[in-house]
């Protein structure tokens, strides 16, 4: 069953910090990211009374989380869409899209079902099909992202997802191969990686196909400018009082959560007012100092929560309209 192989990362530290707004009577919580439910069950676990909007993209998560949330009934309602259709969602279950919920969580990034399920693509430790789609029902695949692409915006993309400094040599790989025959399956792909970088690139960092396979996941799901879009919608969505909790693993993800956390936390108003406005005013309150870590204790207990970053917000008053 899906529970033995998924261990939600910072589950505590996400419980304690949504805890405030989840114990109000009628609370709404978001989760943005389902996966496999585990943050989703605890918070319905701890609180009693909360409501839970659960989405994925992916479908069979969808249908694993369904059967672990159906012992909640009807306190669960969950949605196939895409964290950035959230408003939608919302309105379409008749909740006000702005200032309708008292939280919203979002476990960013891949999901364990998704590196753990060989078929997906996902993971580079082993040989499959270079998919990478969080759902399969739609987009192209990481294979035709590698197949079709011209190489200078393969480049890019390398450079901009993957942070990989040596992005030409592996383009210059890629498209040479790709002329002898197409890829189709990641151990070809993990093995060109190996063979075009230097000695010295390889010491460091882990698996060196890492930086590679990152990139081209956010490219074939849109990640980066689903979730620009996906946190002010959130920010947006919480009433007052209400909080949001973002992990995140990766500096590009992070980045971006911290810059709309810090414009939601600062003051708008032109400089050398004596009083300022209401409208002027931060909208949010900053929850963590920075972004919070797992414990060293949590890593040795679930290696996948060592690149997590953990950030949280509460908002503190109304848009002025």
């Amino acid at each position: 069953m899906s529970e033995s192989r998924h261990v939600p990362v910072m589950l505590r530290r996400c419980l304690d910090l949504l805890a405030p707004a989840l114990e109000r009577p009628g609370a709404v919580v978001v989760d943005c990211t389902l996966g496999l439910g585990g943050h989703s069950e605890a918070m319905l676990t701890r609180f009693p009374e909360v409501r839970l909007i659960g989405l994925d993209r992916d479908k069979e998560a969808l249908r694993l989380s369904g059967e672990r949330l159906a012992p909640f009934g009807d306190r669960a309602t969950l949605v196939h869409a895409v964290y950035d259709e959230l408003p939608e969602v919302l309105d379409r279950l008749g909740i006000p899209s702005a200032h309708g919920v008292q939280g919203v969580l979002f476990d960013l990034g891949v999901s364990s079902m998704q590196l753990d399920e060989a078929d997906r693509g996902f993971a580079y430790a082993q040989d499959a099909p270079l998919d990478m789609r969080m759902d399969q029902t739609t987009g192209i695949s990481a294979a035709e992202v590698l197949n079709t692409y011209p190489p200078g915006e393969l480049v890019r993309i390398l450079r901009a997802y993957g942070e990989e400094k040596q992005a030409k040599r592996i383009v210059s790989a890629v498209v040479r191969e790709r002329q002898k025959e197409p890829f189709t399956n990641s151990a070809r792909l993990v093995q060109l990686i190996r063979d075009a970088l230097p000695q010295a690139a390889k010491r460091t960092g882990g698996n060196p196909a890492k930086r590679t396979f990152q990139a081209l996941r956010i490219e074939v799901n849109g990640e980066l400018s689903v979730l620009e879009r996906a946190i002010p919608a959130a920010v947006k969505a919480l009433a007052v009082g209400g909080r949001i909790g973002v992990l995140s693993y990766h500096s590009l993800e992070d980045r971006l959560v911290k810059q709309v956390f810090a414009a939601g936390a600062a003051s708008t108003a032109p400089p050398g007012l004596p009083v300022v406005p209401e409208e002027y005013q931060p909208r949010l309150k900053l929850l963590t100092r920075g972004a919070e870590l797992p414990t060293e204790e949590e890593i040795a207990e679930n290696r996948r929560a060592a690149p997590a970053r953990f950030r949280g917000a509460e908002r503190v008053r109304e848009d002025v309209r």
